[in-house]
């Protein structure tokens, strides 16, 4: 368009009280939300049963939106279908997220829309030798669900750091070995055929406490002085400013989930119940619910900066973020994270 017509346009655009800018694209009609398994993941859970995203977008002016969850079995898998724009949202550990954070950072940022889960990782055993990481010996076997850089790995070497010093932390890196949840647990109750510790989460840890043989020696939280978050919630920046509504509306939707968790933990259990495959029962359930040390549903973000730092340490994060409100959208700034 020549100077003179654009001129003409923006007069008539104008006169008529109508701005000259471009129009912002309509919002997705969809959220596609994707996590893991477990009981972790019970806020997503119940605001799938209840449609709360559904809810809280009608609220905000978008109708009709359609809510696509899915549970995929490993961290891996939910990274792929993020990055590759298969899902708009993913649920998975803190420190899948920030690798994904440091990844991006420079082009595509990443960033956590909220925490989800507070929840300790234990390190249970059925040997009666071993009444601490110390008494890991070069034969001993380690199971955990997943490898390098996963938080389960990230506890022991911070617990053999604190231990040993940190030059020592991959002292018992070897003894590790990858091992499903379910599989760790069978291998604990069968009496330690192919591993006798089990670096594990709930539900699996009270399955295999339920063993008079079995206890625990670790949890992360006396590792990191306190609860941590274990599960966030986080999206691509760019899907965030051209979805802002979908992304407040799913942000509103888990936190109002939380509510209703805290609200009625029977009717929660229930819910989970629906998704579950596991064989807990409602009232084992609700007995993890309402052990605040076992689990806990809440946005604030929790032991961020101590992993961050120590992957940073280690080369795991090739950038260290300022404050935990560096890798989270401000929707969570004005929470006392840490």
């Amino acid at each position: 368009m020549k100077p003179l017509a654009r001129m003409a346009a923006l007069a008539i655009l104008l006169a008529a009280g109508l701005s000259p800018h471009l129009t912002r694209p309509a919002e997705a009609a969809e959220v596609r939300v994707v996590s893991g398994l477990g009981l972790c993941y019970l806020p997503m859970i119940v605001a799938a049963e209840n449609r709360l995203i559904e809810k809280h977008a009608e609220a905000l002016g978008l109708p009709g939106v359609k809510v696509i969850y899915t549970q995929l079995t490993s961290g891996p898998a939910i990274t792929d279908a993020l990055i590759s724009g298969n899902a708009d949202i993913a649920m998975a550990g803190t420190s899948v997220m920030l690798n994904l954070w440091d990844k991006t950072v420079k082009f595509a940022p990443v960033k956590g829309m909220m925490a989800i889960c507070d929840s300790p990782i234990y390190f249970n055993t059925i040997d009666p030798a071993i009444k601490s990481i110390k008494d890991f010996k070069p034969t001993d076997r380690i199971a955990m669900a997943s490898g390098k850089g996963t938080q389960h790995a990230l506890i022991l070497e911070m617990a053999t750091a604190q231990a040993y010093g940190f030059d020592q932390r991959n002292k018992f890196d070897t003894l590790a070995i990858t091992m499903s949840h379910p599989d760790g647990v069978a291998a604990l109750l069968s009496g330690g055929a192919g591993a006798k510790t089990h670096v594990t989460t709930v539900p699996f840890i009270q399955m295999e406490l339920a063993n008079p043989n079995v206890r625990t020696i670790l949890s992360s939280y006396e590792v990191t002085n306190g609860p941590n978050t274990l599960i966030t919630a986080y999206a691509n920046e760019k899907w965030r400013t051209e979805n802002p509504k979908l992304y407040d509306a799913t942000f509103s939707a888990l936190k109002e989930a939380m509510a209703l968790i805290a609200a009625d933990k029977v009717a929660a259990a229930e819910t989970f119940k629906k998704f579950d495959t596991s064989k807990l029962s409602v009232s084992e359930v609700v007995a993890i619910l309402n052990n605040p040390d076992m689990m806990s549903f809440s946005p604030t973000p929790h032991k961020v900066m101590m992993f961050a730092e120590y992957m940073h340490k280690t080369g795991l994060l090739k950038n260290l973020p300022a404050s935990w409100k560096e890798v989270f959208f401000s929707n969570v700034h004005d929470l006392p994270g840490d």
